[in-house]
């Protein structure tokens, strides 16, 4: 991957991939509605700057449950996301069964037009769907 990082703290980091032109999302540690938001905000914002259509989610590293975020998630950012110009979404998910479930519950949230979304167990099958489209 040809990252550049455009964003860091300590709940995530959002890059551009320029071999794949995607925004590649890693979420870390422990997740709550305040940090799932602002950081849902930078994914939005760096999707406009970069035009792109496509995002790989990375939630491999998340430790916690943040289901208080769901509702908005679905309802309100990814909406506001597909507005953007987001296209398709490849969601990995945690090992952490808490985070998958919040995963779960933010796309029972999410309108039924809008992006394709699709979860994935493995970050190279999610690279791999995420290419082909």
């Amino acid at each position: 991957m040809a990252l550049h990082v455009l964003f860091e703290n300590e709940h995530l980091t959002v890059s551009y991939d320029y071999s794949n032109e995607w925004l590649y999302v890693e979420w870390q540690k422990n997740q709550d509605m305040e940090s799932v938001q602002a950081g849902a905000g930078k994914m939005l914002e760096y999707l406009r700057q970069e035009q792109c259509h496509k995002v790989l989610n990375d939630n491999r590293l998340v430790e916690s449950m943040w289901s208080d975020a769901s509702e908005w998630g679905g309802k309100v950012w990814l909406p506001a996301m597909a507005a953007a110009g987001l296209q398709y979404f490849a969601w990995v998910y945690s090992p952490n069964i808490y985070s998958r479930l919040s995963t779960d519950l933010t796309l029972q949230h999410a309108p039924a037009v809008g992006p394709i979304v699709f979860t994935f167990d493995n970050i190279d099958t999610a690279s791999a769907w995420l290419r082909q489209m």
